[in-house]
């Protein structure tokens, strides 16, 4: 089992006769069962052609009603992809994955709005994408370095989502699923809301988490994993120390106040009963020495 995607999924791709869309398409559908997974493009002046043997339709709506798909990843350009979420959401799709990165916030915040009680859940954007190894990816991590296993890992870093999955496998241990969530200051899918999923799937053991500086997302999670959560979680907090208003990193990351800092979080994760780490290197032994 896994959370959010498997075998039987069936996804489009908007944005598929762009370079990026184009490319980590045929890399998805190359990977597992990605061949009958990707079943349709979406890209409205080259409806009727075919991108790597895959249809291209004229709108979201129309490559469902075609194809089955429910799940769209979007390679669009910055300043047109907050409407082809949009345009997603509308089509009532099950699950959006936006890669696409520098997306103006201020388009994110209309589209966030836009998605208030729609039944559409949102990853990204800018985020590696989400994959169950040796089933389904969708987005650009490099599936060869998964393989599947009982770990879940949720992160805002997609740099950090791979190196947590190198020493994972250095450890003997596979993943159940690995969410890349992105880090920009408004977004879909938070930590807590992963971490949800992870508690209730029966194929996952434990859960490394891995957060960025800024904001107050891992804190809000970590309060819920003290409450909740009936797994060993790994956390480990990616940046250092900035002046209060200074970003580092993602775009989500901005100090405020003293506030959302790597030690402020790491502290609160420590006292909530989370497992932290402050070297990277060691995310994957820890995790092996508590499962």
């Amino acid at each position: 089992m896994s959370i959010l995607i498997g075998r039987h999924t069936r996804v489009m791709t908007q944005g598929i006769t762009g370079k990026a869309g184009a490319f980590h398409t045929k890399m998805c559908r190359d990977y597992a069962n990605g061949a009958n997974c990707f079943v349709a493009g979406v890209n409205p002046k080259k409806a009727g052609e075919r991108c790597e043997g895959i249809p291209i339709f004229g709108s979201v709506a129309e490559a469902k009603r075609e194809t089955g798909a429910t799940v769209s990843v979007i390679y669009v350009p910055p300043p047109f992809a907050a409407a082809a979420i949009d345009e997603a959401v509308a089509a009532e799709l099950e699950l959006v994955i936006c890669i696409t990165e520098g997306i103006p916030v201020r388009d994110m915040i209309r589209t966030r709005e836009r998605m208030r009680g729609k039944q559409t859940i949102l990853i990204g954007p800018n985020c590696p994408g989400i994959i169950t190894p040796d089933e389904i990816k969708i987005g650009i991590m490099p599936g060869h370095i998964h393989k599947k296993g009982r770990i879940g890992v949720v992160s805002r870093s997609g740099t950090l989502t791979y190196e947590a999955v190198g020493q994972l496998m250095d450890q003997g241990l596979g993943q159940s699923t690995c969410v890349g969530i992105g880090g920009d200051p408004v977004n879909g899918l938070k930590h807590i809301d992963v971490m949800r999923l992870f508690n209730d799937d029966p194929d996952t053991d434990a859960v490394i988490m891995v957060g960025e500086i800024g904001g107050d997302a891992e804190e809000t999670c970590a309060r819920w994993i003290k409450q909740h959560m009936k797994k060993p979680v790994v956390g480990f907090i990616a940046g250092v120390t900035a002046p209060p208003g200074k970003r580092m990193g993602h775009a989500g990351a901005i100090i405020s106040g003293g506030k959302g800092t790597a030690q402020e979080k790491l502290g609160v994760m420590e006292d909530c009963g989370i497992k932290v780490t402050l070297n990277p290197a060691e995310m994957g032994r820890l995790l092996k020495s508590i499962v």
